[in-house]
């Protein structure tokens, strides 16, 4: 972005945020979810499940939690640009003298910072109910930069929905796959409990190696080739997702 997008981007971008400061239920309805199962699963289910290690369970499964956060968020990316669309917003713009893709930046960044809080706050409620973790301030950076990734590629799906959506309903609809997708993965159980076609499809779909590569990173254990097969996945999905994002929007608004 050349820097007069640059700016109007960062004007955009505080609109954004001020909505979302002005209804801060948006990360409170956001983390429920998380902070929900997370004490389901390590109070109730958890004594049941075998993770064939010494680590503790809220240990083995935050990695999963932390995706699911962010799937939940990025709904409501989708959502304002539904409600964006519709209500003529993108045509004020076109006749303002700022540059189009800033007005998709603006939610992309922002459903970024609203998802790093979402993020931060349930990471610090694993921490009240006994998440441990000695990794490095390196393992950390790492950490962060997964999930940001991660938030960025399920952003720009959000966009494309919202792009797309013909009711407000559908807008946010599309995430629900994206917050079942860690169950069968290897977020909750080791995926060698699951049966063969399961166990197949849990092995080999993107939520696997990004949850294994922040657990390793978490245990300060040998992330091996996961991380790449993760970030493989993670840059694919966000370029794709992306490149639709923007073919949409040039036809949506001419």
């Amino acid at each position: 972005m050349t820097t007069h997008a640059l700016a109007d981007t960062g004007v955009l971008t505080g609109r954004s945020l001020r909505h979302i400061l002005r209804s801060p239920d948006t990360i409170i309805t956001t983390v429920v979810t998380p902070i929900a199962l997370m004490l389901l699963f390590v109070y109730v289910l958890g004594g049941a499940i075998n993770i064939g290690s010494d680590q503790s369970y809220v240990n083995y499964m935050l990695p999963g939690i932390l995706l699911i956060t962010i799937a939940s968020g990025v709904a409501y990316t989708a959502y304002r640009l539904f409600l964006d669309l519709q209500g003529g917003i993108f045509e004020r713009f076109q006749s303002m003298p700022i540059a189009r893709s800033s007005v998709l930046w603006a939610h992309v960044l922002t459903s970024l910072a609203a998802n790093l809080v979402s993020v931060a706050v349930v990471t610090g409620v694993a921490l009240i109910m006994g998440f441990r973790t000695g990794a490095s301030v390196a393992a950390w950076l790492a950490v962060a930069g997964i999930l940001i990734l991660f938030t960025l590629a399920l952003t720009w799906i959000a966009v494309i929905a919202g792009l797309s959506a013909k009711t407000v309903d559908g807008a946010s609809a599309f995430s629900y796959p994206l917050i079942f997708l860690p169950f069968i993965s290897s977020a909750f159980v080791p995926t060698d409990s699951m049966p063969g076609p399961v166990a197949w499809f849990a092995e080999n779909q993107p939520v696997t190696s990004i949850v294994d590569t922040v657990r390793a990173l978490f245990a300060q254990a040998p992330v091996g080739g996961e991380i790449w097969v993760a970030l493989a996945w993670l840059v694919g999905l966000l370029v794709v997702a992306y490149a639709f994002a923007i073919a949409i929007f040039r036809r949506k608004v001419r």
